[in-house]
């Protein structure tokens, strides 16, 4: 029964994560500015007695008192955007989240004395070179494409949350998290599983991007956040991999994806847009330290996963 923090609560992630804790019984203050997180994410919420939202932008300096009570045993930061359309448009603010943002709220687990969550990325990997990726491969990363402004806001939030453990004893966590999918998704943010789904469900035709053999290894929202509570909870600083290992190929995912919606849709192959530079051609985790350590393992096939998400976008958006 902890009070804890997290910023980005209003985001696709975070909110799935406010919902998991306070049906354990923790006590929930949402930071959000919603320039990528969505009000209707947490309107649920609303009225919950150990829940409070307050709209702040992170990297904005923090007040040491927030609402929610005099002290937090948890920051956890997921506050970023996260998407490909993001990097092009919102390049700088990915930079400011990455670097002022994940200090303050640092600055705010000192003042706490608080235990720093920090939701990296499996983008700090870049294309990697290594197959799957372990904790302790150092990655192969652009520091100037179009995905730099995302890879390398991360990979300072973990240096800077690293240099706070070592320089003030902060206690930390760092979650490396793999492709997320499901429920609460920005319809048309740009990643795939969402594309794919939109599409289905209007009919269109589906578009890879070359010739769809790159791979992705997709986790399910339920069985992430599960993943992220056991780091979140445990012993390990990190970093840690969050995800499914299962590996699919970009067109496997969208035949299954016509498949499950019933869609008449065509499959069509596409240039890789000058915004996908360097996307990376595979990607999956390796998992053998959460599973050993935690005996966290995803339970939700990608099947099962998709036709949760498809049921949810067709009750609940307008697409």
């Amino acid at each position: 029964m902890s009070n804890i923090l997290i910023a980005g609560g209003g985001g696709f992630v975070g909110s799935h994560l406010a919902d998991l804790l306070l049906a354990r019984g923790d006590t929930i203050t949402a930071v959000d500015n919603f320039s990528t997180g969505r009000r209707a994410n947490i309107a649920h919420l609303a009225d919950h007695p150990r829940f409070t939202l307050v709209e702040h932008d992170v990297t904005v300096t923090l007040p040491t008192s927030l609402p929610g009570g005099d002290r937090f045993d948890h920051v956890l930061d997921l506050a970023s955007p996260a998407s490909p359309l993001d990097f092009a448009t919102m390049p700088l603010e990915i930079l400011a989240v990455g670097s002022t943002g994940t200090r303050n709220l640092l600055d705010l687990s000192v003042a706490h004395s608080a235990r720093f969550f920090l939701a990296s990325t499996s983008e700090v990997y870049g294309d990697p070179l290594v197959h799957p990726q372990p904790e302790s491969y150092l990655g192969n990363v652009s520091c100037i494409g179009p995905r730099s402004c995302y890879d390398e806001a991360k990979r300072f939030s973990e240096a800077i949350t690293m240099a706070y453990h070592r320089w003030h004893g902060l206690e930390v966590r760092i979650v490396r998290i793999f492709n997320t999918y499901g429920e609460r998704m920005r319809p048309a943010d740009g990643r795939v599983v969402n594309t794919f789904v939109v599409q289905a469900l209007r009919g269109e035709p589906i578009t890879l991007h070359g010739d769809g053999s790159q791979t992705r290894s997709f986790c399910h929202v339920a069985d992430e956040i599960l993943g992220l509570a056991a780091v979140m909870d445990g012993h390990i600083t990190g970093p840690v991999n969050v995800g499914n290992a299962g590996e699919f190929t970009m067109r496997e995912l969208a035949e299954m994806i016509i498949d499950i919606t019933g869609s008449a849709s065509e499959i069509i192959t596409v240039a890789l847009p000058a915004e996908r530079e360097g996307d990376p051609l595979q990607r999956q985790p390796d998992s053998t330290l959460i599973e050993s350590t935690y005996g966290w393992k995803p339970t939700i096939s990608l099947r099962d996963g998709l036709t949760r998400m498809v049921e949810f976008f067709r009750a609940h958006e307008t697409l």
